[in-house]
């Protein structure tokens, strides 16, 4: 197909997409999008997106593996465990030493609830070394995600041995079931709430938090949709509040104006 009627059938497939199933992929990175929806067509035997169109309006039931493509939602129990490890150094004792009556922390775009219950697993211990355990009531982790699939599989808490490839042994242990697929305790579950969100079109959830956890999502979106979204994260933060990003993401532009740098390495920043 000619590169001009090639963009202009990747363009009509994006708007049916964002009309017949509410998945804004303007803000998206075209070679993302184009390299996701990609996969799809080579598992289908189609040759181009125009075709691909034509298939989704054949058999609807592409539509479910072709949004599993789209949306992020590949992690790991405590991905990157040297991160965990400077937020339970740094960041964890800084919001739990809040005097916040409710603690509040986003997983925004938690996928399969990987970040969700390894932020709850860090707090969980971290009252209970200190022997304030019956405080923990205060403190909840609203993981969302677009993805419905992704939110069922994140509440089952049931996770393969692979997950857990940059778990700490210790953690391992004390909050999941030694099974495979390995169960989340009702410690962890106890403490995160899961909720379908759309980080580009939706407001942030409606209190103030003191953690935002947004790693490996940023990056897929473009530099409008990138400033847009660290501009909301500013206002959903409390002062004194952190934003944590994934290790190949970093604040561009007027972001940087709004948030200082606590551990640059880390991707850990915080809001003045």
């Amino acid at each position: 197909m000619h590169a001009l009627a090639a963009d202009a059938a990747f363009a009509a497939l994006t708007a049916k997409i964002a009309r017949e199933r509410g998945f804004g992929a303007s803000n998206y990175r075209d070679g993302c999008l184009r390299r996701r929806i990609g996969v799809r067509m080579r598992a289908r035997g189609v040759a181009d997106f125009a075709a691909y169109g034509a298939l989704l309006d054949r058999d609807p039931k592409e539509w479910e593996p072709l949004l599993d493509a789209l949306t992020i939602n590949v992690s790991k129990l405590f991905r990157d465990r040297d991160v965990y490890a400077a937020l339970a150094k740094d960041v964890v004792p800084a919001v739990w030493a809040m005097p916040d009556a409710a603690l509040r922390v986003w997983s925004a775009g938690c996928a399969s609830g990987e970040e969700a219950y390894s932020l709850a697993a860090l707090f969980h211990r971290h009252a209970t070394a200190r022997g304030e355990a019956d405080r923990l009531a205060r403190l909840r982790v609203i993981a969302s995600d677009i993805d419905r699939g992704s939110l069922e599989r994140a509440q089952r808490g049931a996770y393969p041995e692979r997950a857990f490839t940059d778990a700490p042994d210790a953690l391992r242990r004390r909050y999941f079931s030694p099974d495979d697929p390995s169960i989340v305790s009702a410690d962890l579950r106890t403490l995160v709430t899961f909720e379908r969100r759309d980080l580009l079109r939706a407001a942030p959830p409606r209190c103030p938090l003191q953690l935002i956890a947004c790693r490996n999502v940023v990056i897929y979106f473009d530099a409008p949709a990138q400033q847009a979204l660290f501009a909301r994260f500013h206002e959903a933060l409390q002062p004194g509040g952190f934003l944590v990003l994934g290790k190949v993401e970093t604040l561009l532009g007027a972001a940087r104006r709004l948030f200082e740098a606590v551990d640059h390495r880390h991707r850990i920043f915080r809001r003045p």
